[in-house]
């Protein structure tokens, strides 16, 4: 009861991480010259709980974190489009993890991509245009870069919180 207990502290902490992340991201413009695009810093979260805590946790936390940011920041919009994006990303990150096959900074990148991908998907349908697909190289190029950061910045962190656990259970 108790390991449980801690897990479910350590989801409710995680998405509150991954909330504030998300409206820094928000409050602070990034240009990256690209309309739309942004680099997602609150994955460094979710990547971290697919490795750390497992896929059912991380995705428990990207969905709350969706909602809560939708409803406190955004609008049912904002909502529809991350979770179109999260629903692609996360099921080819888990898919990607569970094959072997990638590093943590693979699957972050494949996770990059197709959160793109799934936005713009969805764009096309609620915009009933084909047109998009012109700007999915775009998002293909900025998919690959922010989740290389991702990877990058999640591996990390990982390494650091592995560390610092192993130097508290040695002293």
């Amino acid at each position: 009861m108790q390991n449980k207990t801690k897990r479910l502290a350590l989801m409710g902490l995680l998405t509150a991480l991954g909330l504030i992340i998300g409206y820094i991201e928000f409050l602070i413009p990034i240009p990256l010259g690209i309309p739309g695009v942004k680099p997602g810093f609150a994955n460094i979260v979710i990547v971290w709980a697919l490795y750390s805590l497992g896929p059912w946790e991380a995705l428990m936390i990207n969905g709350m974190r969706i909602f809560l940011s939708g409803f406190l920041f955004g609008n049912f919009s904002m909502i529809l489009y991350s979770l179109a994006g999260a629903a692609v990303s996360f099921l080819c990150m888990c898919l990607a993890k569970k094959s072997g096959l990638f590093s943590m900074t693979g699957v972050s990148m494949i996770g990059g991509v197709m959160h793109n991908m799934g936005q713009l998907l969805v764009a096309m349908a609620v915009l009933e245009t084909v047109s998009l697909v012109y700007y999915g190289p775009v998002l293909l190029a900025a998919g690959v870069i922010t989740g290389l950061l991702i990877g990058i910045v999640t591996g990390e962190v990982k390494k650091r919180i592995t560390a610092a656990l192993v130097k508290k259970i040695e002293s």
